[in-house]
């Protein structure tokens, strides 16, 4: 036997889901908003707006890039989203749904060779900073990435500079293992939900379309 949401009365497009994805997704378009604007202002402040040929000219690692990303990323998921709900667009949902979930695929799949090539991540990681810390005093966003992970849990304006960046991620990871484990989980957790409104408002908008 199957169970039909709309057997008996008129099909229509639920009200609270539409609403809730729109509400869910308009957050993620300013913060995505926010990130950009944060991005395109650190850049101007090195000058690389005025000078776009830096970006090519750069040392190491402009940790600007990934603010950009992730902005760039977010801000058109919030938009196609929003967007998606407002207009019962059907392709617009499902490209949310697409990237979340490949997104999703990707964190898990990190977060499992992380796990199992732990060994293989920490030399990657140590290979990176010593990569980078050539343009230490050429960026710096650089400089503060490199700093924060070189302070110590004693007076930040008194002792900093005391080890180097690598011994002081491998200490950093263990105290704040459950924090770093709870973020990702909050962040998995947001994501199934984004999908289950999406796919839920995109079988309403079928469910119309068809007329049953």
């Amino acid at each position: 036997m199957h169970y039909y949401r709309y057997k008996n009365k008129n099909p229509e497009v639920s009200c609270c889901y539409k609403y809730l994805m729109f509400s869910y997704n308009i957050v993620f378009w300013f913060v995505g908003a926010a990130f950009l604007g944060i991005g395109f202002w650190a850049w101007s402040e090195k000058g690389v707006l005025s000078d776009l040929s830096q970006v090519t000219r750069q040392n190491g690692f402009d940790p600007v890039w990934v603010v950009l990303v992730v902005g760039t990323v977010t801000f058109v998921l919030g938009f196609a989203g929003c967007v998606g709900a407002l207009r019962e667009n059907i392709c617009m949902l499902k490209f949310f749904c697409g990237v979340i979930g490949v997104i999703f695929f990707l964190e898990l799949t990190a977060g499992v060779l992380a796990f199992v090539f732990q060994d293989t991540l920490r030399e990657w990681i140590s290979d990176f900073f010593l990569t980078n810390v050539k343009g230490y005093r050429d960026d710096i966003d650089l400089q503060n990435l490199i700093d924060s992970l070189q302070k110590t849990e004693r007076e930040w304006n008194t002792v900093i500079h005391v080890k180097g960046c690598i011994p002081a991620l491998e200490a950093w990871l263990p105290r704040n293992l459950y924090i770093v484990a709870g973020v990702f989980i909050i962040i998995s957790l947001l994501q199934m939900l984004g999908i289950f409104l999406a796919r839920t408002l995109i079988g309403d908008i079928k469910a119309v379309n068809s007329g049953f």
